[in-house]
């Protein structure tokens, strides 16, 4: 067995969360590299649907090790409201099956207040963020001035820590925002609340993984978001304030690039994005509102409706390149039935120059034109489908394009919500 990196080749929201759901009956360890509670995974189970923000997917499965990496920012409330809706469903998290590393840095309270109040001044130059602090948390990371988990441990740094963050916090909320400013003392005195219930969960992750993985165990390594929401090969500044793509699980986690096997990108079978920024396949029309109906297509973090278009295959060539993409799953198949015809964008147009990748430049990008090829649709009901053969003709067709287009195979196909409407191809993680 492989240890295999799961990433979106989209702008996230592709299904990360029930494919690693899928995988992680076939591994040891789940591992979150990056990203904050600004993203959310959605699994239904036994009918109901379940969001996790930041504990890993695979944490559903008994006898698997879940793992918060070093790159992850965390809210330590939100984690803690995470593990006890998981509890009040039965599923027990301790530090038996839940393990987070103690060089990943806190998102504070005012990492909150800013990251809304920056928003709000913007206006119609908003970003589109969640308002759930990452952003400012990665800011004080790069800084070099982040408060990180280990410093739970002991009350006088975390109180030295804060005072100083703060100085420059409160300054920036009540002159520039004209917000309340935050309390040394009750933000110190939660956080070491928050300490005594976490601290049993903390450990050098690297160090555990590194022993798992010379004892023969198998990883899966789980990211948040998609590849255009990566900092730097992302639609800028349009995008995550961290690396999305695959060789940040190397980074997010404290595992060599040599013990990585294998990674599989998540295709939406259509394309959707969240927020501000160009998107050339976008529907803008009836079409596009029944695919977000019929997807579901609103944000499991925030509500928000993603803006939903036709199946961008530059995209996702890019995202093959930039991740060193070895397998496809395509997911939500099923959405696209009852179409008469599908239209797949294989290359866009800027005056009148055919462009094969996605521009750089956002004022480019934002006046591409998509060049499409367009397929027959299917009537038929797929989500029985549990084998290539069993999908209708059409859809069949469907996939393989997808397969030429990117020059990838396709190893798994997602026909409807629950784990079990699924067609597994050929099991990513069973490679290396």
């Amino acid at each position: 067995m492989g240890n295999i990196v799961v990433v979106g080749t989209q702008w996230g929201d592709e299904g990360k969360g029930k494919v690693v759901d899928i995988l992680a009956e076939f591994v040891d360890v789940v591992v979150r590299f990056q990203g904050g509670n600004n993203a959310g995974h959605t699994i239904v189970v036994e009918g109901e649907p379940l969001v996790l923000h930041q504990i890993p997917s695979g944490v559903l499965h008994p006898r698997k090790r879940c793992v918060v990496g070093n790159g992850v920012v965390v809210d330590p409330k939100v984690l803690l409201e995470e593990i006890q809706g998981l509890e009040s469903r039965g599923v027990k998290v301790s530090p038996e099956n839940l393990i987070i590393s103690e060089a990943a840095h806190l998102i504070m309270p005012y990492h909150r207040a800013l990251d809304l109040a920056r928003e709000r001044a913007a206006g119609k130059g908003a970003i589109g963020t969640t308002g759930r602090g990452i952003g400012p948390a990665y800011e004080e990371k790069v800084g070099r001035r982040g408060i990180r988990m280990v410093d739970l441990r002991d009350s006088q740094i975390l109180k030295k820590k804060i005072q100083d963050q703060l100085k420059e916090a409160n300054l920036q909320l009540k002159e520039r925002y004209g917000e309340k400013p935050f309390s040394v003392k009750e933000v110190v005195e939660e956080y070491l609340g928050f300490g005594e219930r976490l601290l049993p969960f903390l450990t050098n992750t690297s160090v555990f993984l590194d022993q798992e993985i010379k004892a023969g165990r198998s990883l899966l390594f789980e990211g948040a978001q998609g590849t255009f929401l990566d900092l730097d090969h992302g639609t800028y500044p349009y995008v995550t304030a961290s690396n999305t793509v695959a060789g940040n699980a190397c980074v997010g986690a404290g595992v060599g690039p040599t013990r990585i096997h294998g990674v599989l990108g998540i295709v939406k079978a259509y394309t959707t994005r969240v927020g501000a920024g160009p998107f050339p396949t976008e529907l803008q029309d009836e079409l596009g509102e029944n695919l977000r109906e019929k997807g579901k297509e609103f944000g499991a973090t925030t509500g928000r409706p993603r803006r939903c278009g036709w199946l961008d295959m530059v995209l996702v060539r890019d995202a093959v390149r930039l991740n060193g993409i070895t397998d496809l799953a395509v997911t939500k198949l099923d959405v696209l039935g009852g179409l008469p015809s599908l239209k797949i964008c294989v290359a866009y147009e800027y005056k009148g120059k055919r462009l094969e990748e996605v521009p750089c430049s956002l004022e480019v990008f934002s006046k591409c034109v998509p060049v499409y090829e367009e397929l027959k649709g299917w009537e038929e009901e797929i989500n029985y489908a549990r084998d290539m053969e069993e999908l209708p003709k059409n859809a069949q067709r469907y996939i393989r394009r997808i397969e030429e287009l990117a020059d990838v195979p396709v190893a798994l196909v997602s026909v409807g919500a629950t784990r079990n409407d699924t067609v597994m191809v050929q099991n990513p993680c069973k490679r290396g």
